[in-house]
């Protein structure tokens, strides 16, 4: 009877809600990469990572910088900001899920 319940909700689905998917691409950027790894990590179209990333960047949780070998600015990584905002949201995910 919960499961019924649950399913009719809709609190038993597999989709990843806003929060789950940029602590995602915060998640795949910590150490700084590519908009292409990105997108294949977090299963995402082109479409909707670019709309995140704009996001992203615009709330200073993600910043891009330049790379290594390549002077192309498209390396995407998280700021501290985006850190605190990472360690906040698995403390909170701890607790819900315990």
């Amino acid at each position: 009877m919960v499961a019924q319940a649950k399913k009719r909700n809709g609190s038993n689905n597999n989709h990843r809600g806003r929060l789950d998917i940029i602590a995602d691409i915060l998640e795949a950027s910590y150490e700084g990469t590519r908009k292409t790894y990105l997108m294949y990590r977090c299963n995402m179209s082109f479409k909707q990572l670019k709309s995140y990333l704009d996001f992203l960047i615009g709330k200073e949780l993600l910043c891009m910088v330049n790379g290594s070998l390549n002077p192309d600015p498209s390396l995407f990584k998280t700021t501290d900001k985006g850190k605190e905002f990472l360690k906040t949201y698995k403390g909170l995910k701890s607790l819900v899920t315990q």
